[in-house]
């Protein structure tokens, strides 16, 4: 077909792709001189009223949504039987060929690429309309690097009762197929928020969560399967991101981001602390370097030194005296316990604080009193990435351990910590984990001021968490 012209108007001048419907071409719009895409139902479905009606559904619906983030509709016409749809055209790759040609995208890049997406979806969403396929290859790559989600071939409207596609029927790539959508049930934008979580879980890893030998392999897993955590496979994400794409890929809708403009807002505050993490590593190797080029000998270095170990020598044998006497030996630099102060919510997705007047009742010494949660209808998940509660060391401590007792056992959670009171915050253990009763952290990566107990789950038989009493050394 390379070389026919459609219309009096559309030349064909390459094959750029084809699937079990169409064939997309790169072609040469004669009027208007520019090059457009071209996509052409199969000639055996142009008998199937159904299938050109599909066809017809996608210009239209396409036609009405405006943004950066989609691909535009020029036009629809027919020639000589055959439905074609016409596309402005996108000089560059799709997302599964830049993750085949590059493997895993750095974690800004990745987000980037991941709320765009969200942004063209979430305005799809607010014209009426769910895409339910999206995926790597239906993302198309500017030479800016803009991303732009073409192929709204299934789209369907939210609110359509009777229409193309009824439930029962399966649509959609396997690899990226919500659970729901993979049994024939109904498909809203929550479908979407999933599909768009296994892409970014791709972005970051390289690979698809679910891999199988054949779609009913790949279906069932999403089905029936717990997202894998991408920080087993890139310990440099977030514990943020992390729970957030486990939330976007949860099993049951309800318990995954509302909207796709809450997983959008999601994913720009992780990008948003990412930077500003990277801003303040920057800042002290940049002091560092002007340090070196100033660098000269001094004797203050010196005399300092003597003048601390004479004071060490000094504390050292009065500590001796007072243990020899009876006295109680003060806590040295590796062990003791520190006295934490709970202080309030950390709530960055809610914004309005969790209970923060009763934060002291977890660091009060009384265990039948705790700082609680707010109660969740989407128990166990909170439909967020976490909340946590803020303890005030009271001045940079570097802990070793972190321990908490709680009433409401199974809930999921890590230790985050830094020094402003409102974050950001950094895991200061290796990943969240469930816990019982009694949950005990080993710390790690220097001292801070600030210490939160961020939840990511609760307990399965809880609409809430409470912290009972916070202990620390």
């Amino acid at each position: 077909m390379v070389g026919e012209v459609l219309a009096d108007r559309y030349e064909l001048e390459e094959l750029v792709g084809t699937g079990g419907m169409s064939s997309v071409f790169r072609a040469h719009d004669r009027l208007l001189d520019r090059k457009v895409a071209l996509k052409i139902l199969h000639q055996q479905y142009s008998g199937d009223d159904d299938y050109v009606e599909r066809f017809k559904h996608e210009a239209r619906a396409v036609a009405a949504l405006s943004h950066p983030n989609i691909v535009t509709v020029i036009d629809r016409g027919e020639h000589e039987d055959r439905q074609f749809i016409v596309f402005e055209y996108v000089e560059g790759e799709n997302l599964k060929r830049m993750i085949e040609r590059r493997g895993p995208a750095p974690v800004p890049n990745a987000l980037e690429l991941a709320i765009q997406i969200a942004r063209g979806l979430a305005f799809a969403h607010q014209q009426g309309l769910v895409h339910r396929d999206v995926k790597p290859q239906n993302v198309l790559l500017n030479g800016d690097g803009r991303a732009k989600v073409t192929d709204f071939g299934i789209a369907r409207s939210l609110t359509v009762q009777r229409g193309l596609t009824q439930t029962g029927t399966v649509l959609g790539t396997s690899d990226y197929i919500a659970p729901e959508q993979a049994q024939g049930q109904r498909v809203d934008e929550h479908s979407d928020v999933y599909s768009l979580g296994v892409v970014l879980y791709e972005l970051l890893t390289g690979e698809v969560p679910f891999p199988g030998e054949n779609f009913v392999a790949v279906a069932m897993r999403h089905i029936n399967e717990e997202p894998p955590s991408v920080r087993e496979k890139r310990p440099d994400v977030s514990p943020r991101l992390d729970e957030a794409i486990r939330c976007a890929m949860a099993k049951r809708p309800d318990d995954r981001f509302p909207t796709m403009d809450a997983f959008c807002a999601e994913l720009e505050a992780c990008l948003a602390e990412l930077q500003a993490a990277g801003t303040q590593l920057a800042r002290p190797a940049v002091a560092r370097s002007r340090r070196q080029h100033r660098r000269r000998f001094s004797p203050w270095p010196l005399i300092l030194a003597v003048v601390v170990l004479a004071a060490a020598v000094t504390v050292g044998a009065v500590l001796i005296f007072r243990n020899d006497n009876g006295g109680t030996p003060t806590a040295g630099g590796s062990g003791g316990s520190v006295q934490l102060s709970g202080i309030g919510a950390y709530d960055p997705i809610g914004g309005d604080g969790e209970h923060d007047a009763d934060a002291p009742k977890a660091t009060d010494g009384d265990p039948g009193t705790y700082w609680p949660t707010e109660s969740y209808r989407t128990a166990p998940s909170l439909g967020k990435a976490g909340v946590g509660l803020v303890l005030d060391a009271g001045r940079r401590v570097d802990l070793h351990q972190l321990s908490f007792t709680t009433s409401t056992p199974g809930l999921t959670a890590e230790i985050l910590a830094g020094n402003s009171r409102s974050g950001p915050f950094d895991s200061v253990v290796g990943a969240s984990q469930p816990v019982g009763d009694r949950a005990e952290y080993t710390i790690g990566g220097g001292a801070y001021r600030y210490y939160v107990i961020w939840i990511t789950r609760l307990g399965d038989s809880y609409r809430n968490a409470h912290i009972d009493e916070v202990s620390a050394n």
